[in-house]
């Protein structure tokens, strides 16, 4: 690895505004998935910790798109695991800065996927079944970088019967394009590029645009629970 690709590594496990690693909230949440003594993860590989981390953020945040307040200050880290509840984007925010607490160089993605299995009331509210800035996160682990997607917890998949998504720290974590009965599930159509920190902007301005019926006021999503809408 040449020099200047190590300092791009190393700047790509700062803390940044949204990824606010050295807040008591993310430290607590970091240490929680990964118990012992001494420094979170201690004794742990790089892959090792990652992995831990990846299903802490899928299993332990609720993924829930209604009801989000978009405002800035509700996409730091530390903000969403308050609320432990987001969509994608925020999942993608928690799960870069706790991997970057522990040292894993981490990027935040987008892109535009085509989502067959969402439900009737998301679906008219998105404007139909393409989703735009879908995130997740790409980690950089035994000299190259993976994708991972730690947003679907277990109790959502088992209710729209989709299998969960595994991630064992080698290969890309991406969604299964068939439920468990054999239907279409998800499929990418677009890629919007990588990301240091979260472009607030860029993503609420771009959701906003997309889907403005998905928005019941300037700053907040409409309400309901996918839960719900799944039984």
């Amino acid at each position: 690895m040449s020099s200047h690709e190590t300092v791009e590594l190393k700047a790509l496990t700062a803390e940044t505004e949204f990824l606010d690693y050295n807040s008591d909230t993310v430290r607590e949440f970091v240490a929680k998935a990964l118990p012992g003594e001494g420094q979170p993860g201690e004794g742990l590989s790089d892959t090792e910790k990652a992995v831990r981390l990846y299903y802490a953020v899928r299993d332990g945040i609720n993924y829930e798109v209604y009801g989000s307040r978009m405002t800035r200050g509700e996409f730091t880290a530390s903000a969403i695991i308050k609320h432990k509840r987001g969509f994608c984007v925020h999942k993608s925010i928690v799960y870069a800065a706790a991997v970057r607490a522990v040292g894993v160089p981490s990027r935040i993605v987008y892109g535009d996927v085509r989502n067959h299995l969402s439900s009737e009331r998301l679906r008219e509210l998105v404007g139909g079944d393409v989703f735009c800035f879908h995130s997740l996160t790409s980690v950089h682990l035994d000299g190259r970088w993976v994708k991972a997607t730690p947003v679907f917890n277990k109790l959502l998949c088992k209710l729209y019967k989709i299998a969960p998504l595994e991630f064992d720290g080698t290969a890309d974590s991406l969604y299964h394009p068939y439920d468990e009965n054999g239907r279409r599930h998800m499929e990418f159509l677009r890629m919007r590029g990588e990301f240091d920190d979260f472009p607030y902007e860029t993503v609420v301005d771009g959701i906003r645009a997309a889907h403005p019926k998905l928005f019941r006021s300037d700053d907040e999503l409409a309400e309901g629970s996918l839960t719900g809408e799944a039984s």
